[in-house]
């Protein structure tokens, strides 16, 4: 209540009457309390649906909507605080120098006295914030102010002869008759007057803003914030429509006893004539100066009152203590922010001192803002710059309503039950018109700082989670849509390859990540698969450890990806259930990526035998395959993430995409190079498609070396006993057998990989990436065999993709 009376009671409310007139000055007071009264709904609402700490509005936004809006919204709800103990301070030395100009002790002019007055009150009002007084300081205040009030109530039935010449008469219809109407002056609009009007109604975040300090912010907040709005707004409707000017001073008084009619003029149609009075020269005479009256004199309200003293005093409590009130939000709201760490340059400010934890720094910080707006020493100046700033915070506590009730999330369950979501929504909309008719280019800006502000805080991501209704809304839209999404068939047009990557711990093979992310980044599904192997009580600790972790790595790293660990015996297991398991209704992977083993050789073979295993799994699950091979290999574990990262983070320049066209596998070879150019660092690259002929002869030094690194492999039958042969081909069914070697040199597919290294050499030895499909059949080629085939077609070459769709056709040739 002591901040909604605030300054505009008392040197403001007589002279937007005298503006607007009656009809229209209760309209304005309507529209401020249609919002505040939504907004304090709205609060009330957010106040009661959990624990409320310290940091006011900038709490309840950021809980709410999240970092993102919360922090745009902290900093400017803190920087109006501190502009408006400007203006509360500005109007109290307003009231100062009138005294001063009455007894003619000014000490330079009106303007610079202000300014002398403002800058050591709001010296006074530091020392008292800083030595924590305030709330002592508020109870002598509010009493003050309420005799005060009373006092000028008294003085509306005491009409006395000497303040006629200034423009009080008493209740009197013919005065109210006159008033009622605007007769808006010097450029003055019905908006214009809103704006100066409306910081009087910002007082409803007061309990709010300090609710770290409440014992029961629960329930004091909303039972604290709309009966401060009811009661206030009565005392604000009463003063103008019965009392005040309403019914008691005309708009324009000269206060010179002389202006009295000696003879009735029988053309005069003013209330003062008829009361005997003229003021016309305030009209006729060019440079006649009015002093008096509801458009000239913000001091009305001493004037009319019993004793003039006593609202001077109301004045000074009211206008005081509204101006301790902001000088003390205004760094608790800051701390709250900076505690958060949201904007990190503003760290230094987090910390407080003493058993409360005072933010001292943010008081020296609001002092230095409240003193610069004080040198502007104009009230209605400095009023609209806040109504944008506080109307921005409304606008922002009504939409965290509705998004918070629209997300339906179990966590949104406040006690306080007399609020609804639309309204909420109406608030919001409400606020946003109102800023912008009261200034257009001031509402502009303020959006601009609240988006800039925004987007600043999404790019930097900050490490907090809050259950905001912003995630909840989230959750809720990924939910209907997939719902939806999985009623819907597939279609060749809408086909999009959804990779399941088998990554292991993603950071260790970032370049195989980088690669994947080029085709499917906004375009399509990406899961990094992780087989967790051994004991399953350690495993199953580490895939909760791991789920965590390795989710925050990739969104550090801007991958557009999913982390899915599994625990399994061994890898063909672990492959199985991620290809069975992984995504979420239409939502699932279509694509298999591996790396190549780039060190079977030298591996067990039976690791050998389950890496081409997953292959043929793949391919009964109606996955593609894609196998991703690196001359200087993709596991960088051992470098501790450095290494092959940025290979393909940079821009990739004007070079070719070789695809190597064996046969049609469904398109998933041409597609993949097609979506990798539509990404910026790919835009200029080339595709370019290769269709084999062999003819030509194959080297001889190829072919021996070929041989050479497939002889350890080699079973060897025709050497041994039939039953040795037969036990070995049983216990290693991954060994070369030498009809399989013959049957293979006779269709000549295993020259055919040897000749197509030769021609990829010759043909793309400059492409940025090599796109070729390889042939694989289950059951008829040994795992040896066919690691050697891929050995021998990519080895020595730029990085290439070994890619095998499904059959299933994924290109469209007609709409």
């Amino acid at each position: 209540m002591l901040n909604i009376w605030g300054v505009m009671l008392f040197i403001r409310l007589s002279w937007i009457v005298g503006q607007a007139g009656i009809g229209l000055s209760v309209l304005v007071i309507g529209m401020a309390t249609v919002v505040t009264t939504i907004t304090g709904l709205s609060t009330s609402a957010i106040a009661t649906n959990g624990f409320v700490r310290g940091g006011g509005a900038y709490y309840l936004i950021s809980r709410s909507l999240g970092p993102e809006f919360g922090g745009a919204i902290g900093l400017i709800f803190a920087f109006a605080n501190a502009v408006a103990v400007a203006m509360y301070v500005v109007g109290f030395a307003e009231t100062v120098v009138e005294l001063l100009k009455e007894n003619g002790t000014l000490m330079i002019d009106e303007m610079n006295d202000i300014r002398i007055i403002g800058a050591i009150t709001v010296v006074i009002l530091l020392g008292i914030s800083i030595a924590g007084m305030e709330w002592e300081a508020k109870i002598v205040l509010l009493v003050i102010l309420i005799l005060a009030i009373g006092n000028f109530v008294i003085g509306t039935f005491i009409p006395l002869d000497s303040k006629k010449p200034k423009g009080f008469f008493g209740y009197n219809a013919d005065i109210f008759m006159e008033n009622f109407g605007p007769d808006f002056r010097q450029e003055e609009t019905f908006f214009s007057v809103f704006a100066i009007f409306f910081p009087a109604a910002t007082g409803i975040l007061a309990g709010a803003n300090i609710s770290g300090d409440l014992a029961d912010p629960q329930s004091a907040i909303p039972k604290g914030t709309l009966l401060a709005i009811l009661i206030t707004t009565l005392v604000y409707t009463l003063f103008i429509v019965v009392s005040i000017v309403g019914s008691c001073v005309v708009r324009d008084a000269t206060g010179n006893v002389n202006d009295t009619f000696v003879n009735e003029l029988t053309n005069c149609t003013t209330a003062a004539c008829k009361l005997n009075y003229n003021f016309s020269s305030c009209h006729t005479q060019p440079g006649a100066e009015c002093h008096y009256g509801l458009m000239n004199n913000f001091q009305v309200m001493s004037m009319v009152s019993g004793f003039a003293p006593l609202i001077s005093a109301g004045i000074f409590s009211a206008t005081l203590s509204s101006a301790l009130a902001s000088l003390v939000s205004a760094p608790k709201i800051f701390q709250a922010l900076c505690k958060d760490s949201i904007y990190p340059g503003f760290q230094m400010f987090a910390k407080g001192y003493g058993k409360n934890n005072e933010p001292l720094r943010g008081y020296i910080l609001t002092f230095l803002i409240a003193l610069g707006f004080i040198l502007i020493a104009e009230l209605n100046v400095i009023a609209p710059i806040i109504s944008n700033f506080f109307l921005a915070s409304y606008a922002l506590i009504n939409f965290s309503v509705f998004h918070a009730s629209l997300a339906k999330s179990p966590g949104w369950r406040p006690a306080f039950k007399y609020y609804n979501m639309w309204i909420s929504l109406v608030g919001a909309i409400l606020c946003c018109i109102v800023m912008f008719v009261i200034n257009w280019w001031a509402a502009l800006l303020t959006y601009v700082i609240v988006l800039g502000l925004y987007i600043y805080v999404t790019y930097k991501k900050p490490d907090v989670n809050w259950g905001s209704s912003t995630q909840a809304l989230t959750y809720l839209n990924a939910l209907q849509h997939s719902i939806r999404l999985a009623g819907v068939e597939d279609h060749v047009k809408n086909f999009r390859p959804q990779c399941l990557i088998m990554t292991g711990a993603p950071n260790a093979r970032p370049a195989l990540l980088h690669l994947v992310h080029a085709f499917t980044k906004n375009v399509g599904l990406m899961i990094c698969g992780h087989v967790h192997m051994g004991p399953r009580r350690q495993a199953m600790k580490e895939l909760s450890t791991d789920l965590a972790k390795y989710q925050r790595w990739l969104i550090k790293n801007k991958m557009k990806a999913f982390y899915a660990p599994v625990h399994a015996e061994d890898l063909r297991d672990g492959g199985q259930y991620l290809m069975q398991a992984a995504g979420l209704g239409r939502m699932r992977p279509n694509t298999l990526v591996v790396g190549f083993k780039k060190n079977w050789r030298q591996s067990d073979m039976r690791d050998v035998e389950t890496y081409i295993n997953l292959f043929h799994d793949a391919f009964d699950v109606q996955y593609g395959v894609v196998v991703i091979r690196l001359k200087e290999g993709l596991d960088i574990s051992h470098l501790q993430g450095q290494g092959m990262t940025y290979f393909f983070q940079k821009k990739q320049g004007k070079s070719n995409i070789d695809v190597w066209w064996l046969f049609d596998d469904g398109g998933l070879t041409l597609l993949i190079p097609y979506l990798i150019t539509t990404k910026k660092k790919w835009k200029d690259c080339k595709i370019r498609v290769f269709i084999v002929c062999l003819k030509n002869s194959i080297s001889n030094a190829n072919t021996l070396s070929f041989e050479k690194m497939i002889e350890p492999f080699r079973l060897h039958e025709d050497d041994k006993e039939q039953e040795v042969a037969d036990k070995m081909k049983e216990d290693e069914p991954w060994r070369i057998t030498d009809n399989e070697l013959e049957l293979y040199k006779t269709k000549v597919l295993t020259y055919r990989q040897i000749r197509l290294n030769e021609l990829l050499k010759e043909h793309s030895s400059t492409a940025n990436i090599i796109v070729i499909l390889p042939v694989a059949r289950k059951g008829a080629v040994s795992s040896a065999l066919y690691m050697a085939w891929l050995e021998v077609l990519s080895k020595d070459l730029p990085p290439i993709l070994l890619v095998r769709g499904n059959h299933q056709s994924v290109l469209t040739f007609y709409s």
